[in-house]
């Protein structure tokens, strides 16, 4: 009989398998609940000082023969980690504001304490600051409240005094809905347990099954979209700092799903949304603008990511880690400072050359919002951002139409200074970023100014079975989330708070 057939066979085969696989999974993760936890070692603690055992005999090192009250010192390197199944924010700590843990070195007292090897070094350094409860006392050592993605990790190499090594090291405080706990690592002489021979043979079962429903479906070509794919033309205008992400996912979606086809053209976040408000409202059209500049046009928007923004200055002019204050880009942007060396002696005597982006830039909007707290003072003055057509006009400005435009431009002009998305701008050469107010550009940092959010702008709410509303939640996916995150900008979904 039909229904006998060798596919339906495997097929029903393989559903069985797969419903006792998810059996046992669901099983496990009621056994097993998920929780957010972070486990902590020692992994490291040693003598220092004068009388250090080596084999039978004592060795006087003499490191502190000028600090009798470190004859005894001793070092500990502490091992932090997220060793649970979920991420952890800074919201999650229980602990006394502002620090969330307290590290408890018994008899011992605290004479210095590093930062070392942590799993992102820009993203969870910056946390490390007295300002976010860093530092120590006594015997007890504050640690901030460090975000941690699942498996993030950072190291604490504490210097002590005043008692032996091998004391009670603890770490104290306390996770909402969760743990913080010792833990530890696999030894080199520690194998792990292998499968048994039941898991064994259910996993080769379930895997031939599979191999043999795939070469069937192979054979039969009859392969349908996934699910959530939809056919037709989609249009997608508007930023050009956010075009990179929109234009590989673009790809990716024609990929996975057959019949759809879209077009990205960014020319611009203000040129985008005005030409969708004058668009059909049943267009397939999408426009992506850097800051909230559709809703006075009242589009239909969705924040999809936070973006970070940053000056950028020719390789020529070094402003060193403090970079500029807000107040000093105010003034170069009014047209006060016209060469380099007025704001520095050590810089070059370079004539300031402003490169900037049109009026239709959702990212100059953002640097007009979050930076200067005005429109730029100095108006066009030049076409090649080389020659000064106003001759009365304090300094050269231009204005480019998009963000690589202003990077090629800033990178050939000797004294060039512009602003543009900071994932495109950290690989560009011929350029430096530059830091506001002494906080390096960082989508991460919660006190960087020049950050803003993306937004997908329609006519109106997509239609269920739509191309647009397709693609709008495709961008929501985990695969999608990781593009966005890996091209240096934080997605909504994932970071609600961030986006408000």
């Amino acid at each position: 009989m039909e229904w006998l057939s060798a596919e339906n066979l495997v097929a029903v085969g393989t559903a069985v398998l797969g419903i006792a696989a998810s059996g046992v999974m669901v099983w496990y993760e009621r056994r097993v609940p998920r929780r957010k936890r972070i486990g902590y070692r020692v992994q490291m603690d040693n003598p220092i000082g004068d009388d250090v055992r080596s084999g039978r005999a004592n060795v006087r090192l003499g490191l502190f023969d000028e600090a009798p009250d470190m004859s005894d010192a001793t070092l500990v390197l502490l091992r932090v980690e997220n060793d649970g199944s979920q991420g952890i924010d800074r919201d999650d700590y229980t602990g006394p504001s502002p620090h969330g843990l307290t590290a408890v070195f018994t008899d011992r007292t605290i004479r210095g304490v590093s930062v070392t090897q942590p799993t992102d070094r820009d993203h969870l350094m910056d946390h490390f600051t007295p300002e976010r409860g860093f530092g120590y006392e006594g015997n007890r050592l504050r640690i901030p409240r460090v975000p941690l993605n699942r498996g993030d990790h950072f190291k604490l190499l504490v210097l002590l005094s005043g008692g032996d090594v091998g004391r009670e090291i603890r770490l104290t405080g306390g996770l909402r809905e969760g743990e913080v706990h010792p833990n530890r690592s696999a030894t080199p002489d520690e194998t792990p347990p292998l499968l048994s021979g039941p898991a064994r043979l259910f996993t080769a079962l379930l895997t031939l099954s599979v191999v043999a429903l795939a070469g069937i479906i192979v054979a039969r070509d009859d392969t349908r979209p996934p699910l959530g794919c939809e056919q037709g033309e989609l249009r997608i205008t508007g930023s050009t700092a956010f075009a990179p992400v929109v234009r590989t996912l673009a790809k990716e979606y024609e990929k996975d799903c057959e019949g759809a086809h879209i077009t990205v053209e960014a020319r611009g976040s203000e040129a985008g949304v005005v030409e969708l408000a004058a668009a059909d409202p049943g267009s397939n059209v999408i426009a992506f603008s850097d800051g909230p500049m559709g809703a006075r046009l009242n589009l239909h928007g969705e924040k999809v990511a936070l973006s970070a923004f940053a000056l950028v200055v020719n390789d020529g002019i070094d402003l060193g880690r403090d970079g500029l204050t807000r107040a000093q880009v105010r003034r170069l942007y009014g047209g006060a400072i016209t060469r380099w060396r007025q704001l520095d002696p050590a810089l070059p005597d370079l004539p300031v050359v402003l490169v900037s982006r049109n009026a239709d830039s959702g990212t100059r909007q953002t640097f007009q919002d979050r930076v200067l707290g005005a429109w730029e003072r100095v108006a066009s003055t030049s076409l090649d951002c080389v020659h000064k057509d106003d001759r009365s006009a304090p300094v050269v400005r231009c204005e480019l139409s998009s963000t690589d435009r202003v990077l090629d431009k800033v990178a050939a002009v000797p004294g060039a200074v512009g602003y543009t998305e900071l994932s495109v701008a950290a690989g560009h050469k011929g350029l430096r970023t530059v830091p506001l107010d002494g906080i390096a550009p960082s989508v991460q940092a919660d006190d960087y100014p020049y950050r803003g959010v993306e937004y997908a702008y329609t006519p109106r709410t997509p239609k269920p079975g739509s191309l647009t509303a397709a693609f709008l939640a495709y961008l929501d996916e985990t695969a999608s989330q990781d593009v966005i995150r890996a091209q240096g900008h934080l997605p909504c979904a994932r970071e609600a708070a961030s986006c408000e």
